[in-house]
């Protein structure tokens, strides 16, 4: 039987419909012309002037801050959520699977309105609280998601040997439960912290003044021409990371992968 090379074709036209723009942003961010339609040479100048964008950097520290700590907050909360959701079955278990799956396919704008809706009805000031609040909302239900998984694969048998050789409840979550599991929630985490990181619209919506988060600083230097190649800089260096933590966050989900085909 003849083999066909459309499949193959198509799948790197699409990879290279997906890529390409980014290629250009990355070859753009060293050209030396400002507006990027002609190559005028090399230069690092772009990532000089990024150097000493000081308000790029405060809002890049504004971001860390609520990305790190809604992952944290994530990473825990998801966690005691997905080990609800497998383990115990309840009346209300339809009502907590939605309310986690709910986030994951309610539009970020409406989420982003209601969200600033109910901190106007309680009279929550906007600022970094807010953004934390809403980062953790929506981060929650990807980590839940993702531990979710690694639950189902789990073999609750080892939880009951342990027990059976001496050990507390607490002793074999500890020691069994928590270590199987850490792979998936460290993914998760990377996951939130991505997600926390890149997000625009819901942060628009329940910013306050002085808590401008690098997606928003980005979008306002979007406004003036100038400023376009510092941004095509800034974003190479957000895809390098991005890429990074994508290989590690796959790095840290292979141990389970692996344990599971054994």
């Amino acid at each position: 039987m003849r083999k066909s090379w459309f499949p193959a074709l198509l799948t790197l036209g699409v990879i290279a419909f997906l890529f390409a723009p980014l290629v250009v942003l990355v070859v753009n961010s060293f050209n030396s012309s400002r507006f990027g339609g002609d190559w005028d040479g090399f230069t690092w100048g772009w990532y000089e002037k990024l150097w000493a964008a000081d308000e790029v950097w405060e809002s890049l520290a504004i971001t860390l801050k609520i990305a790190v700590s809604a992952s944290l907050a994530s990473m825990l909360l998801g966690t005691l959520a997905a080990y609800a959701l497998h383990r115990f079955r309840s009346g209300l278990q339809s009502a907590h699977s939605m309310l986690i799956t709910l986030p994951l396919v309610m539009p970020d704008i409406l989420m982003g309105m209601s969200l600033l809706a109910l901190f106007v009805l309680t009279g929550v000031e906007t600022g970094l609280l807010t953004i934390w609040i809403a980062h953790v909302t929506f981060c929650l239900s990807f980590v839940t998601m993702v531990v979710l998984g690694r639950l189902q694969d789990f073999d609750f048998t080892l939880i009951d040997a342990a027990r059976d050789l001496g050990a507390t409840r607490v002793q074999a979550v500890k020691k069994v439960l928590l270590p199987l599991l850490l792979p998936g929630v460290l993914a998760g985490g990377l996951l939130a912290f991505t997600l926390s990181i890149d997000d625009y619209v819901i942060t628009f919506f329940v910013s306050g003044p002085g808590t401008t988060t690098l997606p928003l600083r980005v979008a306002s230097m979007m406004r003036t021409s100038r400023s376009l190649p510092v941004i095509n800089a800034l974003s190479t260096l957000l895809i390098a990371s991005t890429f990074l933590l994508a290989a590690l966050s796959f790095r840290l989900q292979r141990p389970l992968r692996s344990g599971n085909a054994e």
